[in-house]
């Protein structure tokens, strides 16, 4: 108690503020829109698109094409799959799951959690590499311009 006074109430407040955010993350599971995975699992087909978000109820109610339904009917029998297909919504039943996305050079691996539910399957894979320029070459400086060539 004697240090609580010494300590302004703002400082008091930030150290509540803390331990209770260390509190619940660590005991908590993580929900999606305040239900948990087995929720999830439970619902109907209908109900859980009401919580996606709107681009991927949209997407999932206009049904799957050849590609997407393939990857559906894999991803519910193996649990490590391989595709090209990058426009797939991530369902509940996929956590868990391992999948290996195309992208455009060679296969990135990640594994689905729960964080990813109502995403793309691609959103995860980049498809471009980070510039990296090296030193300036010949004639892209004043000085440059009269080097000898070799």
């Amino acid at each position: 108690m004697a240090e609580d006074k010494r300590k302004s109430q703002k400082a008091i407040r930030r150290t509540k503020r803390k331990t209770s955010r260390a509190l619940t993350e660590r005991g908590k599971e993580l929900l999606f829109k305040g239900k948990s995975l087995d929720e999830l699992l439970a619902m109907e087909f209908e109900e859980l698109l009401k919580i996606l978000p709107s681009r991927a109820r949209r997407s999932l109610k206009r049904g799957y094409n050849s590609e997407q339904e393939k990857l559906h009917r894999k991803l519910q029998e193996r649990d490590s799959v391989k595709t090209r297909v990058r426009d797939l919504v991530i369902l509940p039943q996929y956590v868990g799951k391992t999948i290996s996305v195309y992208d455009g050079h060679q296969y990135q691996t990640f594994s689905i959690k729960e964080e990813m539910i109502g995403h793309y399957i691609g959103e995860f894979v980049q498809t471009r590499k980070e510039v990296k320029h090296s030193g300036p070459g010949v004639g892209a400086t004043r000085g440059s311009k009269f080097l000898p060539l070799k």
